[in-house]
């Protein structure tokens, strides 16, 4: 199996640039990738990336996707299975985390305050 991310060792990230909203997601959720690229039209490959989401703002639908997602609330709080309206759900605060194999269903999400999520996405090796 190849890896497509680089050797990076620590540096200072630049939370302020950088930052675009991902296709399908309100303008309200922005990602910065660290590192990799996750190749969905062939279903291979990997990235590291931060997602932030403002407050206020949440999503309507679930997600489904292909692919393994491992993701840890850093900062702010995070509800997940919130309705079309943004309201009810379970709420989440730091240092808390998921791991969602392909296939599984979750979210819609709501941040009230804001939050700041770690995430790590990646296809099972062929």
């Amino acid at each position: 199996m190849t890896v497509n991310k680089t050797h990076d060792e620590f540096y200072t990230l630049d939370l302020e640039g950088g930052w675009e909203v991902p296709a399908g997601y309100p303008s309200g959720i922005q990602q910065k990738i660290l590192s990799g690229f996750l190749d969905e039209a062939h279903k291979r490959g990997s990235r590291t990336r931060l997602l932030r989401i403002g407050p206020s703002v949440f999503t309507t639908q679930p997600f489904v996707h292909d692919y393994w997602e491992e993701v840890f609330l850093v900062a702010g709080d995070l509800t997940v299975g919130n309705d079309a309206n943004g309201r009810g759900g379970t709420r989440f605060e730091p240092f808390t985390y998921a791991c969602r194999p392909p296939g599984a269903q979750h979210g819609p999400f709501r941040s009230d305050r804001g939050c700041l999520l770690y995430e790590i996405h990646y296809y099972d090796p062929p």
